[in-house]
């Protein structure tokens, strides 16, 4: 994509960059955490601004039915998920789409770094 084309794409840039940096020097193979926790030391240096694990309450008809937690929110901007598998499907693309719509946010990465290359997909929640 052009960058500039689509909302935060610089931000979405960065991000992305940070992971491969962390990527790179780690390869795949650790526990998601281990990624979570250097993502996060990398996004300090870039002076990047994020929450790490936060938790959001889910409603179902206006009750309280459960909690959900996010591995980083991004500048408040952009809501980051990470995995460390072999290969992501369908089912981790719905566990995006679903925090962006709980968080009511626009825009969300998927980011894996379980398989040899980094793997990342951007989402856009369109009910807003």
């Amino acid at each position: 994509m052009i960058k500039g084309n689509y909302k935060y794409s610089d931000l979405t840039e960065k991000i992305i960059g940070c992971s491969m940096k962390v990527h790179t020097f780690l390869g795949n193979g650790f526990p998601e955490v281990i990624y979570q926790r250097s993502l996060a030391i990398e996004l300090e240096k870039s002076g990047i601004n994020f929450k790490r694990e936060l938790e959001q309450n889910i409603f179902y008809d206006n009750i309280k039915v459960g909690t959900r937690i996010v591995d980083f929110l991004i500048e408040d901007k952009v809501l980051v998920e990470l995995k460390a598998l072999g290969e992501i499907n369908e089912n981790h693309y719905s566990q995006v789409l679903n925090y962006l719509k709980a968080y009511k946010l626009e825009v969300g990465l998927l980011i894996n770094f379980g398989a040899k290359s980094l793997q990342f997909k951007r989402f856009i929640n369109s009910n807003l």
